[in-house]
Protein backbone atom coordinates (compact mmCIF):
# COMPACT_ATOMS: atom_id res chain seq x y z
CA UNK A 1 0.00 0.00 0.00
CA UNK A 2 1.21 3.06 -1.14
CA UNK A 3 1.28 6.70 1.31
CA UNK A 4 1.02 9.84 -0.12
CA UNK A 5 0.29 13.78 0.12
CA UNK A 6 1.12 16.96 -1.64
CA UNK A 7 1.62 20.44 -1.30
CA UNK A 8 2.05 23.35 -3.25
CA UNK A 9 3.57 26.82 -1.85
CA UNK A 10 4.56 30.32 -3.42
CA UNK A 11 7.35 32.00 -2.48
CA UNK A 12 8.54 33.00 1.16
CA UNK A 13 12.02 32.30 2.71
CA UNK A 14 13.90 31.77 6.32
CA UNK A 15 16.57 29.87 7.12
CA UNK A 16 16.59 26.07 7.96
CA UNK A 17 18.73 23.08 9.49
CA UNK A 18 19.59 19.92 7.88
CA UNK A 19 18.50 16.58 9.76
CA UNK A 20 20.60 13.73 9.89
CA UNK A 21 20.27 10.72 7.48
CA UNK A 22 18.19 7.79 9.04
CA UNK A 23 19.58 4.75 7.42
CA UNK A 24 19.54 1.09 6.75
CA UNK A 25 22.98 0.29 6.97
CA UNK A 26 25.75 3.06 5.90
CA UNK A 27 27.94 1.04 3.67
CA UNK A 28 28.76 2.28 0.06
CA UNK A 29 26.20 -0.09 -1.41
CA UNK A 30 22.96 1.34 0.68
CA UNK A 31 23.79 4.80 -0.51
CA UNK A 32 24.36 3.93 -3.70
CA UNK A 33 21.35 2.17 -3.74
CA UNK A 34 19.12 5.09 -2.51
CA UNK A 35 20.76 7.32 -5.03
CA UNK A 36 19.44 4.65 -7.43
CA UNK A 37 16.00 4.94 -6.42
CA UNK A 38 16.03 8.67 -6.30
CA UNK A 39 17.34 8.82 -10.38
CA UNK A 40 14.89 6.24 -11.47
CA UNK A 41 12.58 8.30 -9.73
CA UNK A 42 13.49 11.16 -11.52
CA UNK A 43 13.61 9.58 -14.95
CA UNK A 44 10.29 8.12 -14.22
CA UNK A 45 8.79 12.22 -14.01
CA UNK A 46 10.86 13.22 -17.18
CA UNK A 47 9.61 10.80 -18.71
CA UNK A 48 5.70 11.00 -18.11
CA UNK A 49 6.25 15.10 -19.04
CA UNK A 50 8.22 14.11 -22.29
CA UNK A 51 5.02 12.04 -23.01
CA UNK A 52 2.60 14.72 -22.60
CA UNK A 53 5.07 17.29 -25.06
CA UNK A 54 6.65 18.84 -21.66
CA UNK A 55 10.33 19.66 -21.50
CA UNK A 56 12.13 17.54 -19.26
CA UNK A 57 13.38 18.91 -15.65
CA UNK A 58 16.77 19.59 -14.93
CA UNK A 59 18.39 17.91 -12.08
CA UNK A 60 19.52 20.21 -9.31
CA UNK A 61 21.40 19.69 -6.35
CA UNK A 62 20.11 22.03 -3.87
CA UNK A 63 16.94 20.46 -4.57
CA UNK A 64 18.24 17.43 -4.03
CA UNK A 65 19.34 18.32 -0.35
CA UNK A 66 15.99 19.99 0.10
CA UNK A 67 14.05 16.69 -0.42
CA UNK A 68 16.44 14.57 1.24
CA UNK A 69 16.82 16.35 4.59
CA UNK A 70 12.72 15.76 4.44
CA UNK A 71 13.00 12.20 3.92
CA UNK A 72 15.04 11.57 6.48
CA UNK A 73 12.68 13.72 8.78
CA UNK A 74 9.80 11.43 7.89
CA UNK A 75 11.74 8.23 8.84
CA UNK A 76 12.53 10.08 12.14
CA UNK A 77 8.49 10.40 12.53
CA UNK A 78 7.36 7.15 10.95
CA UNK A 79 4.21 9.45 8.93
CA UNK A 80 3.89 11.35 6.45
CA UNK A 81 3.90 15.46 6.31
CA UNK A 82 5.23 18.29 4.48
CA UNK A 83 6.25 20.01 7.59
CA UNK A 84 6.73 18.58 11.44
CA UNK A 85 6.77 20.34 14.44
CA UNK A 86 9.60 22.69 14.77
CA UNK A 87 10.59 22.17 10.78
CA UNK A 88 10.52 24.65 8.43
CA UNK A 89 7.84 24.55 5.65
CA UNK A 90 8.90 23.83 2.07
CA UNK A 91 10.02 27.21 0.40
CA UNK A 92 12.22 27.83 3.86
CA UNK A 93 13.82 24.49 3.35
CA UNK A 94 14.61 24.68 -0.32
CA UNK A 95 15.66 28.68 0.32
CA UNK A 96 18.13 27.31 3.05
CA UNK A 97 19.57 24.25 0.66
CA UNK A 98 20.61 27.02 -1.63
CA UNK A 99 17.70 26.63 -4.44
CA UNK A 100 16.75 29.87 -6.12
CA UNK A 101 12.57 30.05 -7.55
CA UNK A 102 10.04 31.74 -8.25
CA UNK A 103 8.14 28.86 -7.14
CA UNK A 104 8.55 25.52 -5.37
CA UNK A 105 6.28 22.40 -5.42
CA UNK A 106 6.30 19.15 -3.47
CA UNK A 107 5.34 15.60 -3.58
CA UNK A 108 5.76 12.96 -1.04
CA UNK A 109 5.28 9.46 -0.65
CA UNK A 110 5.79 5.89 0.78
CA UNK A 111 5.71 3.22 -0.89
CA UNK A 112 7.49 -0.72 -1.88
CA UNK A 113 9.34 0.89 -5.54
CA UNK A 114 10.29 3.69 -7.45
CA UNK A 115 7.93 2.49 -10.31
CA UNK A 116 5.14 1.73 -7.84
CA UNK A 117 5.40 5.43 -6.17
CA UNK A 118 5.53 7.14 -9.10
CA UNK A 119 2.89 5.18 -10.45
CA UNK A 120 0.51 6.02 -7.68
CA UNK A 121 1.38 9.65 -7.86
CA UNK A 122 0.82 9.85 -11.38
CA UNK A 123 -2.83 8.50 -10.75
CA UNK A 124 -3.39 11.08 -7.81
CA UNK A 125 -4.50 14.33 -9.51
CA UNK A 126 -2.72 16.51 -7.18
CA UNK A 127 0.45 15.18 -7.71
CA UNK A 128 0.10 14.43 -11.17
CA UNK A 129 -0.32 18.11 -11.31
CA UNK A 130 3.00 18.78 -9.72
CA UNK A 131 4.57 16.10 -12.01
CA UNK A 132 3.04 17.98 -15.31
CA UNK A 133 3.18 21.43 -14.72
CA UNK A 134 4.59 23.26 -17.49
CA UNK A 135 6.07 25.99 -15.33
CA UNK A 136 8.58 23.73 -13.72
CA UNK A 137 12.06 23.30 -15.08
CA UNK A 138 14.14 21.81 -12.19
CA UNK A 139 13.59 18.74 -9.76
CA UNK A 140 15.73 17.18 -6.67
CA UNK A 141 14.57 13.70 -6.17
CA UNK A 142 15.54 11.85 -2.42
CA UNK A 143 14.81 8.37 -1.47
CA UNK A 144 15.40 6.76 1.76
CA UNK A 145 14.50 2.91 2.62
CA UNK A 146 13.38 2.28 6.27
CA UNK A 147 11.49 -0.92 7.13
CA UNK A 148 11.34 -2.46 3.86
CA UNK A 149 9.50 0.53 2.73
CA UNK A 150 11.05 3.54 0.65
CA UNK A 151 10.38 6.95 1.60
CA UNK A 152 10.35 9.78 -1.44
CA UNK A 153 10.18 13.09 -1.75
CA UNK A 154 9.95 15.08 -5.05
CA UNK A 155 10.84 18.89 -4.53
CA UNK A 156 9.97 20.85 -7.83
CA UNK A 157 10.75 24.58 -8.34
CA UNK A 158 10.34 26.99 -11.52
CA UNK A 159 14.00 28.91 -11.41
CA UNK A 160 14.58 32.24 -10.71
CA UNK A 161 18.02 33.70 -11.95
CA UNK A 162 20.58 35.81 -9.54
CA UNK A 163 20.92 39.05 -10.54
CA UNK A 164 22.90 42.22 -9.48
CA UNK A 165 21.74 45.25 -8.35
CA UNK A 166 23.32 46.74 -11.69
CA UNK A 167 21.46 44.19 -13.51
CA UNK A 168 18.04 44.58 -12.09
CA UNK A 169 18.09 48.50 -12.62
CA UNK A 170 19.23 48.03 -16.21
CA UNK A 171 16.53 45.13 -17.15
CA UNK A 172 13.84 47.84 -15.64
CA UNK A 173 15.23 50.42 -17.99
CA UNK A 174 15.45 48.48 -20.75
CA UNK A 175 11.52 47.81 -20.27
CA UNK A 176 10.65 51.34 -18.84
CA UNK A 177 11.65 52.22 -22.71
CA UNK A 178 9.95 49.94 -24.38
CA UNK A 179 7.05 52.01 -22.66
CA UNK A 180 8.04 54.86 -24.17
CA UNK A 181 9.84 55.86 -20.94
CA UNK A 182 13.26 57.44 -20.85
CA UNK A 183 15.12 55.81 -17.87
CA UNK A 184 18.80 57.26 -18.10
CA UNK A 185 17.86 59.85 -14.31
CA UNK A 186 20.31 59.25 -11.65
CA UNK A 187 19.84 55.95 -9.93
CA UNK A 188 20.96 57.78 -6.78
CA UNK A 189 18.00 59.03 -5.32
CA UNK A 190 15.66 55.97 -6.81
CA UNK A 191 18.10 53.68 -4.62
CA UNK A 192 17.95 55.37 -1.67
CA UNK A 193 14.09 55.68 -2.06
CA UNK A 194 13.94 51.99 -2.51
CA UNK A 195 16.47 51.25 0.32
CA UNK A 196 14.30 53.85 2.71
CA UNK A 197 10.66 52.27 2.15
CA UNK A 198 9.61 55.99 2.42
CA UNK A 199 8.13 58.83 -0.03
CA UNK A 200 10.51 60.47 -2.17
CA UNK A 201 13.95 61.52 -1.26
CA UNK A 202 14.23 65.33 -0.24
CA UNK A 203 16.06 67.67 -2.44
CA UNK A 204 15.07 65.54 -6.00
CA UNK A 205 12.45 67.39 -8.04
CA UNK A 206 10.07 64.37 -8.85
CA UNK A 207 6.51 63.69 -9.45
CA UNK A 208 5.81 60.19 -8.30
CA UNK A 209 7.43 57.15 -6.88
CA UNK A 210 6.36 53.28 -7.15
CA UNK A 211 7.92 50.78 -5.31
CA UNK A 212 7.66 46.94 -5.84
CA UNK A 213 8.97 43.54 -5.18
CA UNK A 214 8.82 41.29 -7.33
CA UNK A 215 10.42 37.36 -8.81
CA UNK A 216 9.85 38.09 -12.59
CA UNK A 217 11.24 40.89 -14.19
CA UNK A 218 10.78 39.87 -17.92
CA UNK A 219 7.20 42.49 -18.05
CA UNK A 220 6.53 45.71 -15.84
CA UNK A 221 4.25 44.79 -12.57
CA UNK A 222 0.85 46.13 -13.37
CA UNK A 223 1.01 49.11 -11.37
CA UNK A 224 4.04 50.41 -13.16
CA UNK A 225 2.09 50.48 -16.35
CA UNK A 226 -0.50 51.61 -15.11
CA UNK A 227 1.54 55.19 -14.13
CA UNK A 228 2.89 55.26 -17.34
CA UNK A 229 -0.40 54.86 -19.15
CA UNK A 230 -2.10 57.80 -17.16
CA UNK A 231 0.02 60.09 -16.90
CA UNK A 232 2.47 62.15 -18.95
CA UNK A 233 5.91 61.11 -17.62
CA UNK A 234 9.00 61.13 -20.21
CA UNK A 235 11.95 60.68 -17.47
CA UNK A 236 12.37 58.14 -14.74
CA UNK A 237 15.04 57.19 -12.67
CA UNK A 238 15.52 53.25 -11.51
CA UNK A 239 16.72 52.12 -8.50
CA UNK A 240 17.35 48.48 -6.84
CA UNK A 241 18.54 47.63 -3.36
CA UNK A 242 18.64 44.48 -1.40
CA UNK A 243 14.82 42.60 -0.97
CA UNK A 244 13.35 43.47 2.73
CA UNK A 245 14.06 40.72 5.50
CA UNK A 246 11.14 38.61 5.22
CA UNK A 247 12.56 37.64 1.51
CA UNK A 248 16.06 37.52 1.95
CA UNK A 249 16.82 33.89 1.09
CA UNK A 250 15.11 33.41 -1.81
CA UNK A 251 15.40 35.27 -5.36
CA UNK A 252 13.26 38.50 -5.65
CA UNK A 253 13.89 41.75 -7.14
CA UNK A 254 13.10 44.89 -5.03
CA UNK A 255 12.59 48.59 -6.98
CA UNK A 256 11.67 51.65 -6.45
CA UNK A 257 11.14 54.40 -9.72
CA UNK A 258 11.13 58.05 -9.75
CA UNK A 259 8.93 59.60 -12.11
CA UNK A 260 9.65 63.20 -13.19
Amino acid sequence: MISLTISRASIVCAVCGLFVPVLLGVGGSAHAQTADNAHRIFDSTNQDRQEHGLPALRWDDALARAARAHADRMVQERTLSHQYSGEPELTERGSAAGAHFRAIAENIATGPSPAAINDEWMHSPSHRTNILDPKMDALGVAVVEHGGSLYAVEDFEQSSQQLTIEQVERRVRELMRARGVDASADAGPAEEACASGRGIPPGTNARSIVRFETPDLSQLPSQIVDVITSRNFKKAAVGACAPGSSQANFTTYRVAILFY
